[in-house]
């Protein structure tokens, strides 16, 4: 069986290539993992715009090192998962500072980088040095339930080892690098998710979802965690001439980022006069302002999070407060210095 699902795979990758974002050029473990912690939850179509902007701004593993952190969340606005980014840029400094600019060769260091997990230490294992690392992804689990028949969820982490194993143990006598390109493909394209392309897939003679009608069954998912709503309202001061932006800290969505100040409520009716004074105060030091607009609601879908935006404008008729270093008065031809939310660019626009 093993033997049968390489052969069939590589030679339906040879057929059907499609290649990354680094293809083509000399094996760049550097490049190679900027692509792999951008494609982690983007579309093909939509990372490699992204992958090119960002090596050509950072074309060296020094340069991402030596960047802010400011000038790497600015140039990954809109791809989100932002804590992909904030964890390229902590490696990046780590492997320059304590490596001496050398980037990991094996599994086991790759992993020990920030933001690399087994999937991402494969990748980059296989595709960069060659070594017998299987990754294991979505597609791959899909694809390897339903040619196998695995029946129990492939979100549990006894069947992902189960899995890991099966697929290390498929690519014997395959270059990995190729192996592992090939099988995340042929599940992007073939073994979707949804409308499987079984009519053309070369595996169906040895494919039990398809000998047994399971390909709508398998694979078996844990149930989905509940979305939660909610509700955010931002308060766009205006004072002569720029805008207030704050870096959002802690343990939340859009850390790193820049939005307006803005305050949580528990649904998305507009603040009371009373309400936005109190807490214009809270962030300017005064309440003595006018109120110019406010905006309809906007919504922006998060992994199990919606986010529902209102935007309130305002003008600051005297001076504010002295403020905290996460503050800062953007211009209109600062602002696109500052990475922001999708929600946020879209309602503040950008020069």
């Amino acid at each position: 069986m093993a033997l049968f699902f390489a052969r069939k795979l590589i030679q339906w990758h040879r057929d059907n290539p499609r290649p990354l974002p680094w293809s083509g050029e000399e094996p760049n473990p550097y490049r190679i993992w900027i692509s792999e912690i951008i494609m982690q939850q983007t579309r093909m179509d939509q990372g490699i715009h992204y992958y090119l902007r960002f090596v050509d701004a950072f074309p060296t593993l020094q340069s991402l090192s030596g960047a802010s952190l400011d000038e790497v969340m600015r140039l990954w606005q809109g791809l989100g998962y932002y804590t992909r980014a904030r964890n390229l840029h902590k490696a990046a400094r780590y492997i320059d500072q304590h490596l001496n600019g050398q980037f990991p060769e094996t599994y086991e260091a790759l992993l020990s980088l920030p933001g690399i997990g087994p999937y991402s230490a494969a990748a980059i294992a296989s595709f960069a040095f060659g070594h017998r690392h299987a990754v294991v992804d979505g597609n791959v689990k899909r694809v390897i339930a339903r040619f196998a028949g695995i029946y129990d969820s492939i979100d549990d982490s006894s069947v992902h080892a189960k899995i890991q194993k099966l697929v290390t143990g498929f690519m014997t006598g395959v270059p990995p690098g190729i192996f592992n390109q090939a099988i995340m493909n042929f599940g992007a394209l073939i073994c979707k998710p949804k409308g499987a392309l079984c009519s053309i897939c070369p595996m169906t003679k040895e494919c039990y979802a398809f000998k047994h009608k399971m390909v709508d069954v398998l694979p078996v998912r844990s149930k989905k965690k509940a979305n939660r709503d909610r509700y955010f309202h931002f308060f766009v001061f205006h004072y002569r001439g720029k805008i207030l932006l704050q870096r959002r800290e802690g343990k939340d969505i859009w850390k790193g980022l820049y939005t307006p100040p803005m305050v949580e409520r528990n649904s998305e009716r507009r603040i009371s006069d009373d309400r936005i004074r109190v807490f214009t105060k809270q962030f300017i030091g005064h309440h003595d302002i006018e109120l110019t607009g406010a905006s309809s609601s906007v919504r922006q879908l998060l992994s199990h999070q919606t986010i529902t935006g209102r935007f309130l404008y305002l003008n600051l008729l005297s001076s504010p407060s002295p403020m905290s270093e996460d503050f800062v008065w953007a211009s209109n031809k600062t602002l696109d210095v500052y990475g922001k939310p999708k929600m946020v660019t879209q309602m503040l626009g950008s020069p």
